[in-house]
């Protein structure tokens, strides 16, 4: 029993489904007309009506015309009914693994009424939603029963398949963060209106038209994929003109019959566990919080450095252990942690947490399929070590190569024991602006410095020297993403080795250098505008560009993890080419790149020379401990020296935390 006949949301579901086959229907209906004018022409010639030689021609100019509406239109139809649909990739929770689990959503299902999800999956979202997984590419149907009294049909062939298309349930998919952080309770009650779902789907029109309109989308992704020849591509925009043409006619219908299905299903859901529901719904945005925290502020400086936290799931609880403790809004949150985990359903909580975790760095970052030398898993121990210190010392290296590139020398020292060594001195008296500039001793020991306000200084790119002025315009910024992009800069010969100088000059008319192709509408992660309004000296805004310049040359040799690994066992339903399907590279202007990197030589210099030490904040990522406290103040201090060039805040925490600047620090 589907149950949908006495809901308003169901019946308005039907409705709409029985529009989307009558397109289908029009549709066929409009191919075969030439077949039907065939045969009344042939109709005609045979009894006597319709003779002479006009006759004739038209019965052969309409036969053929037939045949061919009648091959396209076999055609079209046998792609639509064979083209893979889009899966959402997710972790297979099989029944052997988790049957608490199972227990929970059939006896779930029992209480409303309706069919029992044929399988359930993990995915690292926070949602939870049905998934038609009946179609062949998609494997076979899951061997454990879930509706009627006998199980599934033991029938081979097509009568077998048949069955399967029909009277299987679809796939719940459940978020991860949810196992991890709701109660089992909390998770019952959010599941029900999902559960709940599978009674209107069960029914055989919307099953139907849910088919046919998966499979015009999926004809128009055939049709759309690059890389064939002249004449295929010719069959394949026709094939792509009649799906969207298609589309069109049932865009509104499907999207009703969906809203009517919704709407049964919270309907029929209101029964069980509603007053738990709403408590439970604060739960979901504080685990989306969470989860969206925890992916940008920790997981993203770990996929960058080559490492995958094998434990995401858990994280989402510590953070927001941590949050619940800082926020007094989210007091009493922390209290339901006595109560029974969703986790416990699953016999391997730790494994299943491993695979979403590794699944959530393909998704939303494009790492590879399978761990690797350089792909390893890192658990939160490890993490200061493995990450934070790492991701310091290859942003202090990276800012001493621009640096170099910029031709600035070395902040000299008699006293230090590697005068020539990378030092955070030399970063300070770079940025520092000649009204804040106090000489010492050392400074008048320290050889000539290059000229940075007068004369511009050279930088030999080719055998036409390129300058480097300083105006009463900040330097234009370069992009920092996922796959940034070099701007246009003017060469006349081919780049030395090493690290390719910065050359602020803004776009010119020489050729562009070689790198993927912009991307015309995608945002950039900061523009010339957003640049405009961050307060920063020219020799900061100088830096920053440099430092954007080195991270595109970076991201640009790096390949993507995505295409150097083999498929994982979910990668089959699924492209390779579109990973990352989410990416995560926050906006950062180029005040935020250059205080990111000066950050990180500043935690460099306190932890070689002041015993610090590298540390995991679960809400705010990396962070430093000085004397067991966390750094909290640096910022401000950090920004001072960038916009204002001045030092001395800086400086003065320096000094308090007994962090010697002058001293090398080790950088990778």
């Amino acid at each position: 029993m589907t149950g949908i006949g006495g809901e308003a949301g169901a019946r308005a579901a039907r409705s709409r489904a029985l529009a989307v086959l009558r397109v289908r229907g029009r549709a066929l209906g409009v191919a075969v007309l030439p077949a039907a004018a065939e045969v009344i022409l042939l109709a005609g010639g045979a009894t006597g009506h319709f003779t002479g030689p006009g006759w004739d021609t038209a019965r052969w100019v309409v036969g053929v015309s037939a045949l061919l509406v009648l091959l396209v239109t076999t055609g079209i139809a046998l792609v639509v009914a064979r083209a893979r649909p889009a899966v959402t990739p997710t972790v297979t929770v099989p029944e052997r693994s988790a049957p608490d689990l199972y227990r929970l959503v059939r006896d779930l299902a029992d209480r409303l009424d309706v069919p029992a999800p044929s399988a359930i999956a993990v995915t690292p979202d926070c949602d939870s939603w049905l998934e038609d997984r009946t179609h062949r590419a998609h494997g076979p149907p899951p061997a454990q029963a879930q509706d009627g009294p006998g199980g599934p049909s033991g029938d081979r062939g097509s009568r077998g398949d048949t069955r399967r298309r029909t009277d299987t349930a679809p796939v719940l998919v459940i978020g991860s963060p949810f196992l991890w952080w709701m109660r089992v309770g909390e998770l019952r009650a959010v599941l029900a209106p999902v559960v709940a779902g599978t009674g209107p789907s069960a029914h055989p029109d919307i099953a139907a038209a849910r088919r046919f309109v998966r499979g015009l989308d999926a004809a128009v992704a055939v049709a759309a994929t690059p890389g064939r020849c002249p004449l295929t591509r010719g069959v394949c925009a026709a094939l792509g003109w009649v799906a969207r043409l298609l589309l069109r006619g049932v865009r509104e219908h499907a999207v009703l019959m969906e809203r009517g299905v919704a709407a049964a299903a919270a309907e029929r859901a209101q029964s069980v566990d509603y007053g738990l529901r709403i408590v439970a719904q604060e739960q979901v945005g504080l685990a989306y919080a969470g989860w969206d925290r925890l992916l940008t502020k920790v997981a993203l400086p770990a996929w960058r450095m080559g490492r995958w936290p094998s434990r995401l799931d858990a994280g989402v609880v510590a953070a927001l252990t941590e949050l619940s403790r800082r926020d007094r809004l989210a007091e009493g949150f922390a209290s339901r942690l006595g109560e029974r985990p969703a986790c416990d359903l699953l016999e391997e909580p730790g494994a299943v947490d491993e695979a979403a975790s590794l699944l959530a760095a393909r998704l939303f970052h494009g790492g590879p399929a399978e761990p690797g030398p350089e792909w390893a898993p890192v658990d939160w121990q490890s993490y200061p070590e493995e990450v934070v210190d790492r991701t310091w010392r290859a942003g202090a290296a990276r800012l001493h190569r621009v640096l170099d590139t910029l031709g600035v020398r070395p902040a000299a020292d008699p006293s230090a024991p590697d005068p020539g060594g990378p030092t955070l001195a030399r970063v300070l008296d770079h940025l520092t602006e000649p009204a804040h500039r106090v000489e010492g001793p050392a400074d008048r020991e320290r050889p000539a410095r290059l000229p940075v306000s007068d004369e511009p200084a050279s930088l030999p790119v080719s055998d036409e020297p390129a300058s480097l002025p300083v105006s009463d315009e900040p330097a234009p910024l370069l992009p920092d993403g996922p796959a940034p992009l070099l701007p246009d800069v003017p060469s006349d010969g081919p780049a030395p080795d090493g690290p390719a100088p910065f050359l602020p000059d803004g776009p010119s008319d020489g050729p562009a250098p070689a790198g993927p192709a912009p991307d015309e509408s995608a945002p950039l992660p900061f523009s010339d505008e957003e640049d405009d309004a961050d307060p920063a000296t020219e020799r900061s805004s100088a830096l920053a560009a440099g430092l954007s310049a080195e991270l595109a040359r970076e991201e640009v040799s790096t390949p993507k993890g995505a295409t150097a690994a083999g498929q994982g066992h979910d990668s089959a339903l699924w492209e390779d080419g579109s990973l990352p399907l989410f990416p995560l590279q926050p906006p950062r202007t180029g005040r935020d790149l250059l205080a990111e990197h000066v950050t990180a030589m500043v935690c460099c210099a306190a932890v070689d020379t002041a015993g610090a030490q590298p540390a995991l904040d679960w809400l705010d990522g990396p962070s430093l401990l000085l004397g067991g406290e966390r750094a909290a103040d640096l910022g401000p201090k950090v920004l001072s020296l960038i916009e204002e060039g001045d030092p001395g805040p800086l400086r003065d925490w320096l000094a308090a935390s007994g962090i010697r600047p002058e001293k090398p620090v080790r950088l990778i």
